[in-house]
């Protein structure tokens, strides 16, 4: 864990976001690049006249102003830092700029489905879920007795989620955490007989991935994962996610989207 970018909006769910990862780069001396979008639209951007140029200017000076008190943190003594400001949305240049940077992880606030505003509403945090290649990290509490030691890995059991698999491992191996692979079994929707499961197990092991999956019943996905995530007090949920299908096999729809959306646990997702 080197290096770990957090979108803001200077609400305060990205001082959620930013204290979350103070505390991991002091643990595992990361560097923290604090990024902040304009949200200009590509008129403005491909425009070359004075009134938008004037416009660019003062959102930049704007944001640059509103940078200094929300980075006067004591949280944030002793933390490297960077600021960096784009033009795009956060969900369109964040990618990129993780690449740039060579990031292990993006963390953003949440607000859920409650509110539809700024890069923090529910809607955003979906799309920066469904498009990053890095892993993101969403959190929508303060962090107050924040720790990583035990996780829960929703699987599918399928051979191609296995890179989803073991980046993950390889992420929360680098934190210190304890990965629980979990499979939930639905009534009504792919239910697994015992010795199905047991099969489907062996084989997942065999091209690289768990040898050891908790079986657990469940609804739904996101109700299995939650009441078993509270059942065995568990710090954070973590899914794998498809840019293109929403999830995998195992988790079609908007899965990792429910979850970031209603879980009060912290929610990491690894792009497929």
């Amino acid at each position: 864990m080197k290096t770990i970018i957090i979108p803001v909006d200077f609400s305060k769910q990205s001082e959620f976001a930013l204290q979350s990862g103070a505390i991991l780069a002091k643990k595992h001396n990361a560097k923290l690049y604090v990024l902040h979008m304009l949200e200009l639209s590509d008129s403005i951007i491909s425009q070359s006249d004075t009134e938008n140029k004037n416009s660019m200017l003062f959102l930049l000076a704007l944001a640059k102003k509103k940078f200094e008190p929300f980075l006067e943190k004591d949280y944030l003594e002793g933390v490297d830092f960077e600021v960096m400001i784009k033009k795009y949305k956060v969900y369109n240049e964040v990618d990129i700029v993780s690449k740039e940077v060579n990031a292990d992880l993006i963390i953003m606030g949440s607000k859920g489905l409650t509110v539809q505003d700024g890069i923090f509403a529910g809607s955003n945090a979906e799309k920066m879920v469904r498009n990053s290649s890095t892993p993101v990290l969403i959190v929508k509490t303060e962090p107050k007795n924040f720790d990583l030691k035990n996780v829960v890995y929703a699987t599918s059991l399928e051979p191609e989620s296995i890179s989803a698999y073991k980046k993950a491992v390889d992420l929360f191996s680098s934190l210190g955490s304890k990965l629980h692979p979990v499979y939930v079994n639905r009534p009504n929707n792919g239910f697994l007989s015992s010795r199905e499961f047991n099969e489907k197990v062996k084989a997942f092991a065999s091209v690289g991935g768990a040898t050891k999956v908790e079986f657990i019943a469940g609804h739904t996905v996101e109700d299995g994962l939650i009441q078993y995530a509270e059942e065995t007090n568990a710090d954070l949920i973590a899914v794998s996610t498809h840019a293109r299908k929403g999830l995998n096999h195992f988790l079609k729809g908007s899965i990792s989207e429910d979850l970031a959306n209603h879980s009060k646990l912290p929610i990491m997702t690894f792009k497929l």
